[in-house]
């Protein structure tokens, strides 16, 4: 059986304790609704409470609907149903619950306990025992990771032990004991090596898991949850979104188009009747005296519109017109033609730079070395690019055309020139502005949004939430 949650929490306290972890996970961004948070209270009264495992299987199955949302579930769940209390005693049902006070160690033993640990995570990353690692965690924290903080109240650090213990200088010796005289630099060595660099994360992380159980005991969970849970991915800004973020961004890209373009096609099957058949009416009329009782429409027509996308491709958005642009070529079966246009303080066409089932990510770095996109200075000049676009590619917008704009409109202080915008958005069938900014910027310093915004919508697009809740009124009926 897994270890118990915190059975401490019983009766009134185990309500409490549930609509809290709820509002937590509402509180980062999962979205459940009362009938999951009513499905959950009720799948914990009929499973064993007692082992933890079933009950985090049992929330996850009824408050989780995507696999991108299961790490914050996860990290959340740790920190309301934790493994154990105090120093790592479970709770055996005898007692009040409450925590051992640590004893202080002595720094002369700092280093014998640090030696003791150290030969100890050896053995344990050797034999592979997931169980035994969860707990030399625990200790490696109880010994290594406490530090006195505000009076009465205990400071715990992941970095204290990762620094003790620095598992990764450990390498070397668990590659002898795992090779045993096997030749080095082969095969058998990069397996090993990916094999004891997977348990040295996992036992990291374990370690970082320790340290925000204890801080949630001393601080409250509430608090611990506000910094310990990453942003949803849907919800990371694309304008500061990490390397890592980015990567996992471009993951969702994909999936979002999918769904998008069956929905769109399902629109158009199922769109409304087409203009009246004024005609045909007047002449079924008559049998009825000139009263026309019935009407008939001409034949519904789906518009299959063309798409081009103007984008500043400058370094302040870069992330954010990558992902627009990799959503624009998977919904491409979805238009009849798609152009894309790149600007700095020019303009160019690179849409032969994106080729059906050519990797995006080539495309790009591609158009950032070869697209003549850079004028005079290399700074955003959205005037000019306007006027050049205007100039070299006439016919580009037609009123078949949805148009899309990308880009902050920071102008560095330049002519916004609007002639050649308003006439852009009179020949084309929609336009629209997607503005990376939070809104409460788009009036400050350089920014021309406030002033584009009268030619043509702005929409606030921070992260891929809101570029979904776009892209799905796209396309009209």
């Amino acid at each position: 059986m897994s270890e118990p949650a915190d059975a401490s929490v019983t009766g009134t306290g185990l309500l409490d304790r549930h609509v809290s972890f709820v509002g937590a996970l509402r509180a980062v961004g999962l979205p459940v609704s009362m009938a999951e948070s009513l499905d959950a209270g009720q799948a914990v009264n009929t499973i064993d409470l007692l082992d933890r495992e079933q009950l985090r299987a049992a929330y996850a199955a009824c408050v989780v609907k995507r696999a991108a949302h299961r790490a914050a579930f996860d990290r959340l769940f740790d920190l309301w149903w934790p493994p154990a209390i105090g120093d790592g005693h479970q709770y055996d049902g005898d007692g009040d619950g409450e925590a051992d006070e640590l004893e202080e160690i002595d720094p002369a033993d700092l280093d014998a306990l640090r030696n003791a640990l150290r030969d100890q995570l050896r053995d344990v990353l050797l034999s592979g025992d997931d169980e035994a690692l969860r707990r030399l965690a625990r200790e490696a924290v109880n010994g290594l990771g406490r530090a006195d903080g505000q009076p009465g109240r205990q400071s715990w650090f992941t970095y204290r032990v990762l620094r003790a213990l620095n598992p990764e200088t450990l390498m070397a010796s668990l590659l002898e004991a795992v090779l045993q005289g096997q030749d080095r630099g082969g095969l058998a060595e990069r397996v090993a090596r990916q094999m004891l660099t997977e348990r040295i994360k996992q036992f990291e992380e374990m370690v970082e898991s320790e340290v925000r159980r204890r801080l949630a005991e001393d601080r409250g969970a509430e608090a611990i949850a506000k910094t310990a849970v990453k942003p949803l991915v849907e919800q990371v800004e694309f304008l500061r979104a990490s390397r890592d973020d980015l990567a996992q961004l471009r993951r969702q890209v994909h999936p979002i188009a999918r769904r998008l373009a069956t929905r769109l096609t399902a629109k158009r099957r199922l769109g409304r009747r087409g203009r009246l058949d004024v005609r045909r009416t007047v002449r079924a009329s008559l049998s009825s005296g000139g009263v026309p009782l019935t009407t008939i429409f001409k034949p519904h027509k789906p518009h299959k519109p063309e798409l081009v996308v103007l984008c500043d491709v400058s370094g302040s958005v870069a992330a954010f017109a990558h992902f627009t642009i990799l959503l624009a070529f998977a919904l491409r079966e979805q238009f009849a033609k798609v152009r894309i246009f790149a600007f700095v303080d020019t303009a160019d066409e690179v849409t032969d730079m994106f080729d059906r089932g050519g990797d995006v990510v080539d495309a790009l770095a591609r158009m950032s070395s070869e697209a003549d996109v850079v004028w005079y200075d290399g700074h955003s000049d959205y005037g000019h690019s306007f006027e050049v676009f205007a100039q070299k590619w006439p016919d580009a917008v037609t009123p078949k055309t949805s148009l899309l704009v990308l880009g902050d409109a920071r102008t560095n202080y330049r002519a916004p020139a609007l002639p050649a915008l308003r006439s852009m958005v009179r020949q084309a069938r929609h336009a629209f502005w997607l503005n990376p900014e939070p809104r409460q910027y788009w009036a400050s310093g350089d920014s021309a949004a406030a002033t584009y915004a009268e030619v043509m919508p702005m929409i606030e697009c921070r992260n891929v939430a809101q570029l979904q809740e776009f892209v799905e009124g796209l396309l009209p009926v």
